[in-house]
């Protein structure tokens, strides 16, 4: 007859639930993971896949109960470890948002608008649209399998229960948050300057002929612009969305650095 004791028991609880915890935060917060198509029920399943798939690569865990105070505690520093991961990978598609809006405000489209299901609200065309190809060039360099493999490699930087997060990882955190409006003025900064020479050679028009109509001439002159700076910057778009990937990938587990 098997006999199984409470400590055996426990270890297996920690060994499972623990990861889990952390696993589950960045499904629920990490691109593309975190998109509104995929249902609860679905990254539910693929954690407990990826669970079942690194629990064998990972370090030792601690040897308490799971239901201890202790236990609670360790439980919910996975989940905001998890939950700061995938917020630091969603810093970098909040860049290529912001670039969208600004583009489309600049280009005298910021009243089309479309509903966006990943934040539930409206959303500016041209910002839907370079979020799609952020997103598609994530998918197509394996972007996916880089956030399942950092997460694997985070269990190692930060093991669970042997290290505290202090001040100092929080504040690494939020200076990663720049990374929104650096990237998204530079990923901007081509079209806007190509709307600004527009806008610089519309005024010096209306100074030599003032009799012609800037409203009729000026917006469809600057959609007509915007369109062209963006058709023209698909192709070497690429490369940055690239890099920032792989700063938003490098700063999930860079804010920890000073944990250990």
């Amino acid at each position: 007859m098997i006999s199984l004791t409470a400590a055996e028991i426990n270890s297996w609880v920690v060994a499972f639930f623990f990861p889990l915890t952390r696993v589950l935060a960045v499904l629920l917060t990490a691109p593309p993971f975190d998109n509104a198509a995929l249902t609860v029920n679905i990254r539910l399943l693929l954690g407990l896949a990826i669970t079942f798939a690194i629990s064998p690569l990972l370090p030792p865990m601690p040897a308490l109960d799971p239901a201890s105070a202790a236990g609670l505690l360790i439980l919910a520093q996975q989940l905001v470890i998890g939950a700061s991961m995938g917020f630091a990978m969603r810093l970098v598609f909040t860049a290529v948002d912001l670039a969208g809006n600004v583009i489309s405000l600049e280009m005298g489209l910021g009243f089309a608008t479309a509903y966006d299901p990943q934040t539930a609200g409206q959303t500016a065309v041209i910002s839907e649209f370079m979020g799609l190809l952020a997103l598609l060039i994530f998918m197509a360099i394996n972007g996916h399998l880089m956030v399942i493999a950092t997460l694997t490699h985070s269990f190692t930087v930060l093991p669970i229960g042997a290290a505290h997060l202090t001040a100092s990882s929080w504040w690494n955190l939020a200076n990663a948050g720049a990374i929104v409006f650096s990237a998204g003025l530079l990923l901007a900064l081509p079209i806007l300057v190509t709307l600004m020479i527009g806008n610089l050679a519309l005024a010096i028009l209306s100074r030599a002929a003032p009799q012609l109509n800037l409203m009729a001439i000026g917006f469809p002159l600057s959609i007509a612009l915007g369109f062209a700076a963006l058709m023209f910057g698909l192709s070497h778009l690429g490369v940055p969305l690239q890099q920032f990937f792989e700063y938003g990938l490098q700063s999930m587990l860079g804010h920890f650095a000073a944990a250990n």
